[in-house]
């Protein structure tokens, strides 16, 4: 589905510092797929993130592949399921989004401002004052939050699939927030098809690219590497060569320095284990003895069950228009009228699950 399918706002669209309500600021930050500039509410007050999103860069990006077509189609599909994800998913150490734009040539995502930085500014920063490493607590802390985040986009078959200390915040009050849902994949089944992410934080199986994958363990492994660096503000693997240091994650040998402590060795590796049907769940790593030496600073359960919330709509008259263009967007090789059966239909299943969570 095009771009232009996304909801329009009316707004002072001839003002390039004005957002309807929204009076931009400073650019925050820039990169290949657009830039960040800071915001506040003209109303309310509210400080947020706006990430704009040239539209031309999809087709310059094509172009250089001389694959405008498909290429295009590819990228303007996973950024739908960007924003899809993210209206999906609310919990207080995930960044927000707010609303979506859609101009005539960019879109404007509205994120939620986190006042601090990215992970790794933090652990750096730690290591040019001297410390060898964050305290114990604030790394079990920090991990903690990371864990029943992600859980929670797993009880909501979302994998992130680029979990690494960049695309993880932290703000003024050591509160944890992911960001970048740009990779990220949303299966009922947990099967995931596609390899990605950042290949330090990546998954044995991930690196193989062989067949399918199941997406909320390759995120445990992720997690696993977290802990590792939180606890030691360094990678586990970190060879300069891209074949070495994919051979040091296929042999998955963890080298571990005295400072970390013993139930955290443990629990290191049981989350990098290279059998995946060894490798330890989420669900495990909340009740080990390492995660367990402190209380959470948040334990959020957020959704009810399947049960509770897929409840029938009464006919295809009662469907949103735009929230099924996103359900579409989730369920890609489903027709329109099979995502309007399963809505009417009796039956427990994801999709009156995503409906009304949206």
């Amino acid at each position: 589905m095009p771009l232009s399918e996304f909801p329009r706002v009316p707004g002072k669209h001839n003002d390039p510092k004005q957002l309807g309500y929204w009076k931009l600021g400073r650019i925050l930050g820039e990169g290949t797929s657009g830039r960040v500039r800071i915001a506040r509410h003209a109303k309310t007050g509210q400080m947020a993130a706006i990430k704009i999103i040239p539209k031309n860069l999809l087709t310059s990006r094509a172009e250089d592949l001389n694959l405008v077509g498909a290429d295009t189609d590819r990228q303007e599909q996973s950024l739908r399921r960007e924003v899809v994800l993210m209206k999906l998913i609310e919990h207080p150490n995930i960044m927000g989004l707010y609303d979506v734009w859609d101009l005539p040539n960019e879109l404007f995502l509205v994120l939620e401002y986190v006042q601090g930085g990215e992970l790794l500014e933090y652990l750096s920063n730690s290591l040019e004052s001297g410390n060898k490493t964050i305290p114990l607590s604030q790394a079990l802390s920090f991990f903690q939050q990371i864990v029943i985040a992600v859980s929670y986009c797993h009880r909501l078959n979302v994998s992130h699939r680029d979990l690494k200390l960049e695309n993880i915040l932290v703000d003024n009050d050591n509160n944890i927030k992911i960001a970048d849902f740009g990779l990220a994949s949303f299966q009922p089944n947990s099967i995931v098809r596609t390899a990605c992410g950042s290949l330090h934080y990546c998954a044995p199986e991930v690196v193989t690219g062989y067949g399918n994958y199941n997406g909320p363990m390759a995120d445990v492994w992720s997690c696993g590497i977290i802990l590792y660096a939180l606890l030691t503000c360094s990678l586990p693997f970190c060879a300069e060569l891209e074949d070495d240091l994919k051979d040091e994650i296929l042999n998955a040998n963890v080298h571990f320095p005295d400072s970390i402590p013993p139930d955290a060795q443990d629990l290191i590796s049981k989350m990098l284990t290279k059998d995946v049907q060894n490798r330890i769940t989420m669900s495990d790593v909340q009740n080990h003895p390492f995660f367990l030496l402190q209380k959470p600073m948040i334990l959020y359960r957020g959704i009810s069950s399947l049960e509770q919330i897929a409840m029938p709509l009464k006919s295809a008259d009662d469907i949103d228009p735009e929230l099924l263009r996103s359900l579409r967007t989730l369920w890609r090789e489903a027709s329109e009228d099979e995502v309007k059966d399963s809505l009417t239909s009796l039956n427990m299943n994801w999709q009156k699950g995503a409906y009304h969570l949206l």
